[in-house]
């Protein structure tokens, strides 16, 4: 697949990458080598062949899921700037 300068243009745009159109032609062609090897990859017969996850099947240990307030109410509040009633107090932006 071959790409014209302005969809390379197009391409670093939507990526948010300067690139001045000196440079977009050889962008281009480095882009359309890497399109050009992908539909390499395609091609390749793959029927037979496992989906590869991990080399070592095992098992995440799971704990039991409880809900608690971690019982940590005085540390969690000793960094804010203000507090009430053992919550964090900001001011009100909304009237």
């Amino acid at each position: 697949m071959e790409l014209t300068t302005k969809q390379v243009a197009r391409v670093a745009a939507l990526a948010r990458i300067r690139v001045t159109e000196d440079e977009l032609p050889a962008i281009g062609q480095d882009l359309s080598s890497i399109f050009h090897w992908i539909d390499q990859l395609e091609s390749v017969d793959v029927t037979g062949v496992e989906n590869y996850t991990d080399s070592y099947p095992q098992s995440i240990p799971e704990r039991e899921d409880v809900v608690n307030d971690g019982n940590c109410v005085e540390a969690i509040l000793s960094n804010a700037p203000e507090k009430a009633h053992n919550m964090f107090s900001v001011p009100k932006v909304v009237e």
